[in-house]
């Protein structure tokens, strides 16, 4: 059943740690290597974002727009981090995670998380529930193998199944970002337990770069972001925050974008208003201090 009300303009008082006002999730996609491309085998070629036509051939010129995350992007994106001491959190595929375990290890090494975003960059609309389970635990595989340590969290790429939730809990997750409807953490009920969901944005996240350019300049992007936050900081006062960023490997580790990467961070730093978390962090806060 669908919930328009929320927690009806008054949420729960959590506050959030040093007093700050908004909780700032950093959310780097890592889908890189888990993409459908003819050249690995699949039977059709991604399509969207950085081209409108998909080629009924291998397609070099697609497979190249994603290796350019890991080659290049990678190392621009985690250094610059690296430069405020903030955390992140990498939403991996885990396919992905498998044929480039060295990029999940050195996000650990950095000190970021490392979440679940299916195992192929896929939707799940009208995945049935074995499938969906056996793309939830590989999805894991991938990541603990990796990383020593399974993944807490879990954000479907666009549609998930009515048997989602149920299968994330049933494999131990802490929250899923399966939600784009409020700007607070809530809880739902799965099966007679309390679940966590961490919404997420589609408004502040650089994929509007691609397809729809909505953001032109790095300056577009920034500004948009940077007037969330401060709106948020306001509301902050009075009630718990949270803002999700949505950034994508190979979209702003384009050198013509990464000046917006680091003008929001510079922003959200000096306002001294903010807590920048992984999203695991913010969860177990939110399950610690929130009572319902």
């Amino acid at each position: 059943m669908r919930d328009f009300r929320g927690y009806g303009g008054k949420p729960p008082a959590v506050r959030w740690p040093g007093q700050a006002r908004v909780a700032v999730s950093f959310v780097v996609n890592f889908e890189e290597g888990g993409e459908f491309s003819i050249s690995d085998g699949d039977a059709r070629n991604e399509a969207v974002y950085e081209v409108i036509d998909r080629q009924e051939s291998a397609d070099p010129c697609i497979d190249s727009h994603f290796e350019y995350g890991t080659r290049t992007a990678w190392w621009r994106i985690a250094d610059l981090f690296d430069k405020y001491g903030v955390p992140f959190t990498l939403n991996s595929c885990g396919r992905a995670v498998e044929r480039n375990p060295w990029l999940a290890q050195d996000a650990v090494a950095r000190g970021h998380e490392v979440s679940a975003h299916g195992y192929r960059w896929e939707t799940h609309a009208g995945m049935d529930e074995a499938a969906e389970r056996a793309n939830i635990a590989a999805t894991v595989k991938a990541i603990r193998a990796a990383t020593g340590a399974a993944p807490r969290g879990w954000h479907t790429r666009s549609v998930r199944t009515p048997n989602t939730r149920r299968l994330l809990v049933e494999q131990g997750f802490l929250y899923d970002s399966d939600a784009y409807n409020d700007d607070t953490p809530y809880f739902v009920d799965v099966v007679g337990q309390r679940h966590l969901v961490l919404p997420y944005a589609f408004d502040t996240n650089d994929m509007q770069f691609q397809h729809t350019q909505r953001f032109v300049t790095s300056a577009n992007f920034s500004d948009y972001v940077c007037d969330a936050y401060d709106w948020l900081v306001r509301e902050g006062e009075t009630m718990p925050r949270m803002l999700s960023i949505g950034l994508h490997l190979r979209m702003i580790g384009r050198p013509g974008r990464m000046k917006a990467l680091e003008t929001i961070l510079q922003h959200v730093v000096d306002s001294n208003a903010e807590w920048v978390a992984t999203r695991e962090q913010i969860a177990r806060h939110w399950i610690a201090h929130a009572s319902a």
